[in-house]
């Protein structure tokens, strides 16, 4: 029998336009295939999956082995650091090669490299692309820099759509005489116990590719209507796709050519997908984009100290969705019971702890890494950076939302009464600032901080920017 192939799997759960894929069972005539995912805690990290992600991997992994299976084939798990266990199954194996998709998160970029480096002679290491619209890099200026704006960028990749059409779902995956030992997910303790917190993520979510195509199919008739209804939280105008092209169970360009013909203002959405290669295009070039502010001069930024107990206070009040802003509320109730918040409120939320709280935006960050089922570093580094006012290509840091009425503006009353219960019988104006009509009921706390004093002292702090 030829040597065998190894796919490694990492963010690319999926078996349809699955380029590693399709290039390990094309590598030789019946060359058998190994598919591998390794739960790497070692190599990411301080950076490793949070709670949320972790939940939806277990779920993930779960529905690829079964999709696997129905070809005949399966997953093989082992944990521990990448390189080391890829080096380790090559030798083991006698692998001609491994095949994998690329990816640009700075810890995944090293563990490339790691493994080219340790394998044997004679098995070859090959990366593919397939997990963005273009290679990251691979849209340049007119001298051959790199953007690092993202409208420009955005124009300049929008001469190359449509991406090339899917690749199609293969039909047949050779397989070895012998599998090599495989853990069981069971033992991973991905899934949350005591207490089993996901209740909320289980009824809103079905991981894996199957899910992720019938989110397509349910968005296909929605999609021309987007840029309408998708800072409404009330309506769900989004495409809820976000976890699904996280973790690749789905391909960008199976979402573009699935949308592209939806008319009205579907480009609206087509951007949000350039908007993900933008990310990846950012941390490329600033691969300490999610620790390390892009504007100099806010490292002079007096943020609050969140080791000072009162300050810590109201970092956890935000957590918790008690901060007295109903929209704001509501956007962390729905983050810590689904795993997910409405874009419009996670915009609210982020600018309510940067500017009311005066909290940095790292803090939240790090919240959101670990409570996101789509915490992706790319986009929640650049989208952090981006409302802060910190980021290379950001909305300035004066320009301080206003949640009491961009809860009105945006007509989120309904999401209001589903996520904050104790306002459930308020009715517009008044469920968007009850303190100030005199109609906030005494299980809901008031305001942390007034608007006003808020946006005074966010104001003042970045007067020392200035300075």
């Amino acid at each position: 029998m030829n040597a065998p192939v190894i796919l490694w799997f990492r963010r690319d759960l999926r078996l349809a336009d699955q380029p590693a894929l399709a290039a390990a069972a094309a590598v030789v005539s019946g060359a058998p295939v190994i598919p591998i995912y390794i739960l790497d805690d070692d190599t990411p990290k301080h950076r490793k999956m949070g709670a949320a992600s972790r939940w939806w991997l277990h779920h993930s992994l779960a529905a690829l082995d079964a999709d696997l299976q129905a070809l005949g084939s399966r997953l093989i798990l082992r944990a521990g650091k990448s390189d080391e266990v890829l080096c380790s199954l090559a030798a083991e194996t006698g692998a001609s090669a491994i095949h994998c998709t690329r990816h640009y998160e700075p810890w995944w970029r090293n563990a490339e490299k790691a493994v080219a480096n340790g394998l044997d002679e004679g098995c070859a290491f090959i990366c593919h692309d397939g997990n963005y619209l273009l290679p990251a890099g691979s849209v340049t200026t007119g001298s051959g820099g790199q953007y690092k704006i993202y409208t420009p960028f955005m124009r300049a990749l929008w001469q190359h759509m449509p991406p090339p059409a899917p690749l199609a779902l293969p039909t047949h995956i050779a397989v070895p005489e012998n599998w090599p030992a495989s853990e069981n997910i069971g033992e991973w303790n991905l899934l949350p116990t005591t207490p089993d917190w996901s209740g909320g993520m289980i009824n809103m979510w079905t991981p894996g590719e199957a899910g992720a195509k019938k989110r397509l199919e349910n968005f296909v008739d929605k999609a021309g209507l987007y840029d309408e209804k998708r800072n409404l939280p009330s309506v769900e105008g989004s495409s809820f796709l976000s976890a699904h092209l996280h973790f690749g169970e789905i391909s960008p360009a199976a979402c573009w050519h699935a949308t592209m013909h939806a008319g009205g203002s579907v480009d609206v959405f087509l951007k949000e997908l350039v908007w993900r290669d933008y990310a990846q295009n950012v941390i490329v070039q600033m691969p300490e984009y999610g620790a390390k502010n892009a504007r100099d001069a806010f490292d002079k930024l007096p943020w609050r100290d969140v080791s000072d107990p009162a300050v810590n206070a109201d970092f956890v009040a935000w957590t918790k969705g008690r901060t007295g802003y109903p929209i704001v509320d509501a956007g962390m109730r729905q983050l810590w019971a689904t795993g997910w918040m409405h874009n419009r409120v996670r915009m609210i939320a982020a600018s309510f702890l940067t500017k009311h709280l005066l909290i940095d935006w790292r803090e939240g960050e790090k919240w959101f890494w670990d409570t996101l089922v789509d915490a992706d570093y790319g986009s929640n580094s650049v989208n952090w950076q981006w409302t802060a006012g910190t980021g290379v290509d950001s909305n300035m840091f004066v320009r301080i939302m206003a949640p009491l009425s961009q809860s009105e503006k945006f007509d989120a009353a309904r999401y209001i009464r589903e996520w904050v219960p104790e306002l459930a019988d308020l009715q517009a104006p008044y469920i968007h600032d009850p303190d100030e009509y005199g109609a906030r009921p005494k299980s809901y706390p008031r305001k942390i901080i007034g608007h006003k004093a808020a946006r005074e002292r966010a104001l003042k702090a970045h007067e020392v920017v200035k300075g």
